[in-house]
């Protein structure tokens, strides 16, 4: 198995069209895989062979989505990172992949040098926008140059094909390895799940980083959908608007971060987005305050779901057209097993709360380089998300919290979350966190980060007064701080460890 040949199986299969619309230039399948082949073969010349990592580290664009393509072609594995982590971060990456290669962009280079400073098995840096001195190759120059490459690498199920650097626990980002096989199967659950209720042949606004576990699920329906994507650089409300005005766009996989931001739109009427038809959400829990305020300022239903990296980024999705259950994370997709289990490994009932456990052939190999890690996650065949929550009698998966988000206060355990959605329902309250705070009556207190709307003002009194209409008083916030913006990651999930910090 090898995913680029699976990929140009479905070019042959549907024929030449377009597929890509970057800045207004439209490209077809044909143009993507021609590009994609003579990258391959200029990488091949360059030294990269099966089972050599490479680094791309670059906003969407074109020449992102043909590297993953012309990698796999190669059998080498592809380290999609954050174009945004620092200079440590982006070193730590480089020496622990052990990466040959980085395909970048010149804005860059700072960056990358520290990286390449302490990484020595990297040969060589491909910038995408051009060479800018002795020590870089150009990407235009490099991929005009070559041939196309027709060959594929001999691959398994079980060969790597990526490394996904996600946040670890003790500080230092983690290698998740997913393999042939496990992105592979991930994407046939994801088309088998929706493929009689999504019709073929949308257009797709794409916004989601592809560094991302969740752009790269995203990008991979490609395998068995013919659709034509809007690929935009970054997040831009004007330009995510309109251009589904402009292209007529059905569909949009977002995080609730941006759906937070299309709600302080000054106009939300100002451009044309009847031709919508499934505005999807996952990578952190939608508030039910956002989803309505959602569905009554832009007249749009939002469909969430769930997933992590370890698992492919989209394991469980609301049914599009049947029954949606709002706060949920809907239904497991088709030939996914989750379940909810305690502490000692059993599998609990509908109704009870434990962790959620995924099992199914989509899970990741593990982590790079971290057996012991390995094994803590994954046991008896089943993915520990760390996510607790539990299973309703229909079937429907809700998260409560993080496990490690679990305030314990005088020995009870608090759902962060439940204080959360209290104080989205208050009108001046934009975006919400509660974490943990050190007590030495309690163990932990109650700490709430709070963004107001533009142009609203209020008191930490006045918020934790309002809670106190709605909460017990044992969850009522001990303290509320104020923040201009919560830090997030690259796809807007609040992170928490850096609020505990403050």
């Amino acid at each position: 198995m090898n995913l680029a040949y699976l990929g140009e199986e479905r070019v042959k299969q549907v024929g030449k069209r377009v597929t890509l619309i970057y800045e207004d230039r439209e490209m077809t399948n044909f143009d993507m895989l021609r590009q994609s082949k003579k990258l391959a073969s200029a990488l091949q010349r360059l030294g990269v062979k099966k089972g050599d990592r490479v680094i791309v580290q670059s906003p969407n664009c074109p020449e992102v989505l043909q590297a993953f393509s012309a990698l796999w072609r190669l059998g080498a594995v592809i380290v999609p990172i954050n174009y945004l982590v620092g200079e440590e971060e982006t070193a730590y990456i480089y020496q622990d992949s052990g990466a040959k290669v980085v395909i970048s962009r010149s804005d860059f280079l700072p960056k990358i040098n520290a990286g390449v400073a302490k990484a020595p098995d990297i040969k060589h840096v491909v910038l995408i926008d051009g060479a800018t001195g002795a020590n870089t190759i150009s990407f235009r120059n490099l991929v005009d140059e070559s041939p196309e490459m027709d060959e594929f690498e001999n691959t398994t199920e079980d060969d790597n094909a990526a490394i996904i650097y996600t946040a670890g626990t003790t500080g230092r980002p983690k290698g998740v390895v997913h393999t042939h096989g496990s992105l592979y199967h991930n994407a046939r659950m994801q088309h088998e799940t929706v493929k009689d209720d999504i019709p073929d042949g949308l257009t797709a606004i794409a916004v989601l980083p592809l560094c991302h576990s969740y752009g790269i699920a995203t990008m991979n329906n490609g395998l068995f959908r013919t659709t034509k994507t809007v690929l935009l650089s970054h997040f831009d409300l004007e330009k995510i608007f309109s251009s589904i005005e402009k292209y007529k766009a059905n569909l949009l996989s977002g995080v609730p971060t941006m759906y937070v931001y299309m709600l302080l739109y000054p106009e939300p009427k100002k451009y044309d987005l009847s031709s919508m038809m499934f505005w999807f959400s996952g990578s952190a829990p939608l508030s039910l305050e956002t989803w309505k305020k959602f569905r009554d300022v832009f007249g749009f239903e939002i469909i969430e779901g769930w997933g992590l990296t370890e698992a492919g980024a989209n394991n469980a999705v609301n049914p599009i057209r049947g029954l949606k259950k709002v706060g949920s994370i809907g239904k497991p997709m088709k030939g996914t097993e989750m379940g909810i289990m305690d502490d000692e490994g059993r599998l609990l009932p509908p109704g009870e709360r434990g962790e959620i456990v995924i099992r199914g052939p989509q899970i990741m190999k593990g982590y790079w380089n971290k057996p012991e890690e390995t094994k803590e996650a994954i046991r008896n065949g089943w993915l520990h998300t760390g996510d607790v929550g539990y299973v309703d009698e229909d079937g429907y998966y809700w998260i409560t919290d993080r496990k490690k988000d679990l305030i314990i206060k005088g020995g009870e355990n608090i759902s962060p979350r439940m204080i959360e959605e209290v104080i989205y329902t208050h009108p001046k309250v934009s975006e919400a966190a509660v974490v943990g705070k050190p007590d030495p009556v309690y163990g932990e207190d109650i700490k709430a980060f709070v963004v107001l709307n533009p142009g609203e003002s209020a008191s930490p009194e006045e918020i934790i007064e309002f809670c106190r209409t709605k909460l017990p008083n044992f969850y009522v916030p001990k303290e509320v701080v104020f923040l201009k913006a919560m830090p997030k990651s690259l796809v807007g999930k609040i992170l928490k460890q850096e609020l505990r910090k403050m």
